[in-house]
């Protein structure tokens, strides 16, 4: 593969500037804007404000718009293009040819900083006005002359000016000649619809956006403990929304950590600003904002334990009062607030768990997750997994009124250290969600509402169900589709389960009769997280005329209209039998 045809760290510098400040700044000296086009999700908003830092530094001017979708980006470049050279994509842009949907001019580059995969090949090989920020070791592309071939400029009908004063049997060779043309052309063409399907089969994801930029800022030296933590950020949500297998979160984790022991090397005692802020690594309980709840609740919130003491069932809930009580944990202390627990218990919690784990088949994995934590001046420490699960929670809030841009900056509040009035909105939000979910599941179970249809499990929230609100919004509902499997999964005697993948609707919009329709793959395929659900709803949708709307940069993601559901259906079953 062609490495020009990627930016790696070094070589995007030279839109800022470079690390040592030889060429001149190329944007700057223009008196040119950038334009950052930042996708709906928690990575990419860190990924946003890791940039914004290292244009403040250079005074570099630019505009950053959030976008939901491929519509909303149309527009968004529409809006804002005017004089625009530059723009920088997050997390949005990479699975769909940029050129051709935005039909930029000829001077505009584009500069793609996407964990969507796979790549589309005009991106890939568009080496003139696409730029990748990525890691080749991520991408597995087809080579260039197995996809693009360029047109033969003789006439294969082999007729010319002088072809009347040549001899039949020449005539007759160039006729054979061009059949033949035709028949490399054809296997050509084939060879080449088998390559893109092989390419485009599966949708995955790569590395955190806001660790790639965080590298660029360390490579610029410029990267600080502010900029560290929201890299962390940024991995940590690609953990919770099931973007990236554990393997690889783990990976990341590491390399991390590396960073966080030279950013926050001084020793407690040296820590006595009021606005310093240190970072540390350490195992952390994969139970849901337990800091911000009870203990009790956030067990049966959180998709690992809910589901291994099956918490929606009596039988379940005295399981896991049998396990609290083997603990040495008194029920009336794990059904109060963890902040107000007896301390001696508290200060315990993680080993007494990790002791009884083994004899209620719970593993490490559903314990125990490798995370980091934030120390604000002598505020209480804040984790990762809790700041991620609050932003989350507001970008997909759209109450009282806010518009989507509303609900983004309101996100990019909580990010902001000194913001603990945002922090706690945002942890109150993210219980309501977790609340919900936890509701909506039992609903499905109680009802037998999952159903195998043959090749995969589907289930639908029926419309006026409470709190549906909160499912119209692709990044709750994916942890409910998450959560439904595992549940059904635990309580399913079909051993087959495990190896089926889940689709589940949403109700979107009541007047115009939309749903927002997700498929997730089967949990036996968890290791790898690749997605072939895309690709399924297309040719789904296109056998049928079914009329779906595949907007949002996650394919496996789409729109459809309630009455077409049926026959949508029935073609899903059909082509994946």
């Amino acid at each position: 593969m062609n490495m020009s045809l990627f930016l790696s760290v070094e070589n995007l510098v030279f839109i800022m500037a470079t690390t040592k400040r030889v060429v001149v700044k190329v944007i700057w000296n223009m008196k040119k804007r950038v334009l950052v086009l930042v996708a709906f999700d928690v990575d990419a908003m860190c990924a946003c404000k890791v940039l914004q830092s290292l244009f403040q530094c250079d005074q570099i001017l630019y505009t950053i718009v959030p976008v939901v979708g491929k519509e909303d980006l149309e527009r968004a470049y529409l809006e804002n293009s005017e004089g625009v050279k530059h723009v920088i994509m997050i997390n949005c842009g990479a699975n769909f040819d940029i050129v051709e949907t935005l039909q930029p001019l000829e001077n505009v580059k584009f500069y793609i900083c996407d964990s969507h995969r796979p790549v589309d090949i005009h991106n890939v090989y568009n080496a003139v006005q696409v730029k990748l920020l990525m890691k080749e070791t991520e991408l597995s592309v087809p080579e260039y002359d197995l996809l693009f071939r360029d047109e033969e400029s003789e006439d294969e009908s082999g007729n010319d000016s002088d072809s009347s004063d040549r001899p039949v049997p020449k005539k007759k060779r160039f006729d054979d000649e061009a059949i033949e043309r035709r028949r490399e052309r054809r296997l050509w063409e084939e060879n080449r619809n088998k390559v893109l399907f092989d390419y485009n089969q599966f949708s995955s994801f790569g590395s955190s956006a806001a660790l790639l930029l965080f590298e660029l800022a360390w490579k610029m030296s410029k990267d600080s403990n502010d900029l560290l933590w929201l890299a962390i950020i940024g991995v940590t949500d690609q953990l919770l929304h099931y973007k990236t297998p554990r393997e690889k979160y783990i990976e990341d984790v590491m390399a991390l950590q590396s960073h966080v022991s030279r950013h926050n090397h001084r020793d407690d005692v040296d820590i006595i600003s009021i606005n310093c802020l240190k970072i540390m690594y350490d195992d952390e309980m994969n139970l849901s904002l337990y800091r911000h709840w009870s203990l009790f609740d956030s067990i049966c919130h959180s998709i690992n334990m809910a589901c291994k003491f099956k918490v929606w069932t009596l039988k379940g809930q005295k399981r896991l009062h049998e396990f609290l009580a083997e603990m040495g944990l008194p029920l009336t202390q794990c059904k109060q607030k963890y902040s107000s627990m007896d301390s001696s218990l508290k200060g315990n919690i993680k080993n007494i768990i990790k002791e009884q784990m083994p004899k209620y088949g719970l593993e490490d994995e559903d314990v125990i997750v490798p995370s980091f934590f934030a120390q604000y001046g002598f505020r209480n420490k804040l984790c990762a997994m809790d700041i991620t699960l609050a932003c989350a929670s507001i970008l997909e809030s759209f109450e009282n009124g806010n518009t989507g841009t509303d609900s983004f900056l309101l996100a990019l509040d909580v990010l902001d250290r000194s913001n603990v009035n945002a922090k706690e909105k945002g942890i109150e939000m993210a219980r309501k969600q977790l609340q919900a979910i936890i509701k909506q599941v039992q609903i499905f179970l109680d009802m037998h509402q999952v159903i195998s249809a043959g090749p995969f499990l589907y289930a639908f929230i029926q419309e006026g169900t409470p709190d549906v609100k909160f499912f119209a919004h692709p990044q709750c509902l994916m942890r409910l589709a998450r959560f439904t499997l595992e549940a059904h999964c635990s309580v399913s005697r079909n051993k087959r389960s495990k190896t089926l993948p889940l689709v589940l609707g949403a109700p979107l919009d009541r007047e115009q009769g939309t749903l927002l329709v997700i498929g997730i793959p089967p949990l036996s395929l968890d290791e790898e997280r690749k997605n072939f659900f895309g690709k399924a709803f297309e040719q789904a949708a296109s056998s049928t005329n079914a009329r779906t709307l595949h907007d949002k940069f996650d394919t496996f993601i789409m729109e459809m209209k309630t009455d077409d559901r049926s026959k949508f259906f029935d073609a899903l079953i059909s082509l994946l039998q």
